[in-house]
C-alpha cells in the first residue's frame, strides 16, 4: 500500500486550488487523494511496452460539415423561450465584478 499523504501535503494542494477546507474536509480529502495515488501507482506497475498510444477507444474521425448560412430565429421568438429577459436582452448571471473568493 502506498504511503498516506500528510495533512500538510493536502493543505498545500488545497492552497494551490484556492480551497478553504475544514479539518474534517482535510482528513476526508487526505484519504481520497491517497486512494487515487495508490490506484495510479498500481497503473504504473503495468507493462505497456509495445502498446500504441490511444486517443479514443474507437476508430473515429471528426466530421466537419460546411458552414451554411441559414435563417435566423426572430428576436421575439428567442425572447419568448429565454429563461430570463430584461427588456429586449437575455439576462445572464454576472461573472465579472465583485470578487467573493479567497
Amino acid at each position: 500500500m502506498a504511503e498516506q499523504l500528510s495533512l500538510d501535503e493536502v493543505r498545500h494542494v488545497a492552497k494551490l486550488a484556492r480551497l478553504r477546507l475544514t479539518n474534517q474536509e482535510l482528513e476526508q480529502y487526505r484519504s481520497q487523494l491517497s486512494a487515487v495515488l495508490e490506484h495510479i501507482a498500481k497503473l504504473n506497475e503495468l507493462d505497456v511496452a509495445g502498446v500504441e498510444p490511444l486517443a479514443h477507444p474507437r476508430d473515429v474521425t471528426n466530421r466537419l460539415d460546411e458552414d451554411v448560412v441559414g435563417e435566423s430565429m426572430p428576436v421575439e421568438q428567442l425572447l419568448a423561450i429565454a429563461p430570463a429577459v430584461e427588456g429586449q436582452f437575455l439576462a445572464v448571471p454576472k461573472v465579472l465584478g465583485e470578487e467573493t473568493g479567497p
